[in-house]
């Protein structure tokens, strides 16, 4: 025989006090409502001896809410999301929030199902990297006045609330950086995507190479492309352009696997070629040579996106004005991007 679930009411007749004191004591309200420090204490004791569990269900019917939000990302196990993801899941936890992760893998149709999900489990809030094809699930969103905040990328002609990094100038700093250092056959690894990151990223490279009067070289790979293809074609695409000097990657793990590439092409970094990755890893540090890298402010991306999350919680009915932040990146150099002779005064 099944044992039969304990209730608030349960606890009240076995205590002699109401419901609502029960209520007001698990909800940390005690001191709210003046409940006695011997009845709230006389309540928690009993509470953990049982080991009573409060149906969440029944009180998100009650509040209205579930103390959970949903965060969507491309891969949740890219070190930069995960960093993200950690940051966000240990603030909203201060504030007694929990989240939901999951990992779109840029699919609009997962995503869509994703998001659908979140809104059958009643999430309080949608904190989300968008992918292209999205659009609608996101007006819907905010049609319904749920709290939407989007992160990493977003859509120019909805109004949300966005944090996001200086794609454009990333590039662009990471060309001038291997032209300061002399190389002028520079190349761009990227996805064949129309994501907004990913283009300005594009446009930051084309730019920087046409204001220096240098010819481009694009090797756009397909977003679901596994990690033998995306080796493979670096291969081919280094093999067929045997004039590249520099490679600027334009995600973290094009950079893992295209430095895979390069030493499989049996060719020195950065003798042979100079390396850039935009967005860093836990692992360019300890690479032999060190990996230059663009960084993200993760911590601060992180705080940002929270931060405006729990503002929208906070007051629901107030109006939400849509609001862009754009964060700075930085360029960390390290040994890939500068010749052996320089690197003497390269940060390292």
């Amino acid at each position: 025989m099944l044992k039969k679930k304990i209730s608030i009411h349960d606890i009240a007749r076995e205590l002699r006090v109401s419901a609502t004191t029960i209520s007001f004591v698990l909800n940390g309200k005690a001191e709210e409502k003046r409940i006695s420090q011997p009845v709230k204490e006389r309540i928690q004791a009993y509470v953990k001896e049982i080991g009573y569990q409060p149906n969440l269900v029944a009180k998100s019917l009650r509040t209205g809410e579930t103390r959970i939000l949903g965060m969507l990302v491309e891969d949740i196990d890219n070190p930069f999301f995960s960093g993200i993801a950690k940051i966000i899941e240990a603030n909203a936890y201060k504030q007694q929030y929990k989240i939901f992760f999951s990992s779109t893998e840029n699919d609009p149709e997962k995503a869509k199902a994703l998001i659908q999900t979140f809104r059958e489990r009643q999430v309080d809030g949608y904190i989300i990297a968008p992918c292209h094809g999205i659009e609608d699930s996101i007006r819907q969103l905010l049609h319904d006045n749920c709290p939407v905040v989007l992160f990493d990328r977003y859509y120019e002609g909805i109004a949300t609330s966005n944090v996001i990094v200086e794609n454009y100038q990333g590039t662009y700093k990471a060309v001038q950086h291997f032209i300061e250092n002399d190389f002028a056959q520079i190349a761009l690894v990227t996805l064949d995507s129309d994501q907004m990151q990913m283009t300005d990223r594009l446009n930051g490279y084309c730019d920087a190479m046409k204001n220096a009067q240098l010819t481009d070289c694009i090797l756009r790979l397909p977003y679901r492309s596994s990690e033998d293809d995306i080796r493979q074609n670096i291969r081919n695409f280094l093999q067929s352009n045997p004039h590249i000097e520099a490679v600027l990657f334009a995600t973290n793990y094009l950079a893992n696997n295209g430095i895979q590439a390069i030493i499989a092409l049996n060719r020195q970094i950065p003798d042979d070629i100079a390396v850039i990755s935009f967005d860093d890893s836990p692992y360019f540090s300890m690479f032999s040579p060190t990996i230059t890298a663009i960084v993200q402010p993760v911590q601060t991306i992180s705080e940002l996106v929270i931060e405006k999350m729990l503002s929208m919680l906070k007051d629901k009915h107030a109006k939400r004005t849509a609001e862009t932040r754009v964060l700075p990146v930085e360029l960390v150099v390290r040994k890939s991007s500068v010749r052996k002779k320089e690197q003497a005064t390269a940060v390292v």
